[in-house]
């Protein structure tokens, strides 16, 4: 495993982590979690992601079960949550968003589900036009000098929300976010590479990215359909199923000629765009979404594949995506 700095803190995570959305508590139940994990545990990995609104609490419930059972030391791992969008079925205004009351009440309601004592990471996994940001940010503050968190961070924020962040924490003297959370992927690139600029610059912030696939499309096997088996076939991700397939064939273009390239080098296109997003030195770690073994096996295997991303193929990769 390659391990990573995130970003100019002194904690180490693998440059290939591991996440629930979607899968955790819907396609995968406990005895394939466990499964999953052990795997990532043993090839590496030490970044497990989550978030209070996946599958409204029972994804880290599946996980922090997991991890109880499987007994790996606590020193040896990260943990994640995320919150914003609450863990009730219909949250009340109170039991979601950023205000004081829900950032610290949904940190202790994500430690009982993922049975731990402190999160290493905690996101706002969106910003909330309805609380000030000096509230969140003292909020994450309390938390992180009671031990209950170690780092905070955020998730899809605008830059402009990041820059204020940090501004009120420098004047308070308080804890200052250190990474942020985005989408980043060969589709879809502006907000890591353009927007988020300044803020490497400037904060040394770190990413842990999401969506390295682009939802499965960057695996080829929307190509042709929706397989019953994925996650775009999930009963509740309609949303999702429209903002990975609702934009034409172009991106299908895009794909295919991809995979034209992952097929020269003889590699999987999955390997092939998850290496890629590693070629980019602000990503502090990729993070994966498996559901099978079998498939989080082959992902872990883009870290063989990322020395072959020499200067002529990432120029063939980006004139597949700009032309296409």
């Amino acid at each position: 495993m390659l391990y990573r700095r995130l970003g100019k803190t002194g904690l180490q995570i693998s440059a290939l982590s591991f996440g629930a959305w979607v899968t955790f508590g819907k396609q995968v139940g406990r005895a394939q979690a466990r499964d999953l994990l052990a795997l990532a545990h043993d090839r590496g990995v030490n970044f497990f992601d989550n978030a209070e609104v996946y599958n409204k609490g029972v994804a880290e419930q599946v996980m922090g079960d997991v991890l109880a059972d499987l007994r790996f030391p606590r020193d040896s791992y990260c943990v994640s949550s995320k919150v914003f969008f609450g863990s009730a079925e219909n949250p009340l205004p109170t039991q979601r968003g950023l205000s004081r009351k829900h950032v610290i009440e949904a940190c202790q309601q994500a430690l009982q589900r993922l049975r731990v004592d402190y999160l290493d990471l905690y996101f706002c996994h969106r910003p909330d036009p309805d609380t000030p940001i000096e509230e969140t940010v003292a909020a994450m503050d309390t938390l992180i000098r009671q031990g209950k968190v170690l780092y905070w961070g955020t998730s899809e924020w605008p830059a402009e929300a990041i820059h204020e962040a940090h501004r009120i924490a420098r004047e308070n003297h308080l804890y200052a976010p250190v990474v942020e959370q985005p989408q980043y992927n060969l589709l879809h690139r502006e907000r890591v590479e353009q927007e988020y600029a300044p803020l490497y610059e400037a904060y040394g912030m770190g990413t842990t990215i999401w969506s390295p696939l682009a939802s499965g499309l960057l695996s080829g096997k929307y190509n042709d359909g929706i397989p019953a088996d994925s996650r775009l076939a999930q009963p509740g991700y309609e949303w999702l199923r429209e903002d990975v397939l609702g934009k034409g064939d172009e991106r299908l273009g895009k794909v295919r000629a991809l995979q034209l390239i992952a097929a020269e080098l003889g590699v999987p296109l999955t390997q092939l765009a998850i290496a890629w997003c590693l070629l980019n030195p602000h990503v502090s770690t990729v993070m994966l979404g498996a559901s099978r073994v079998e498939q989080l096996e082959q992902n872990l295997g883009a870290l063989e594949v990322l020395p072959r991303l020499d200067v002529a193929v990432v120029e063939r990769i980006q004139r597949a995506i700009q032309t296409t």
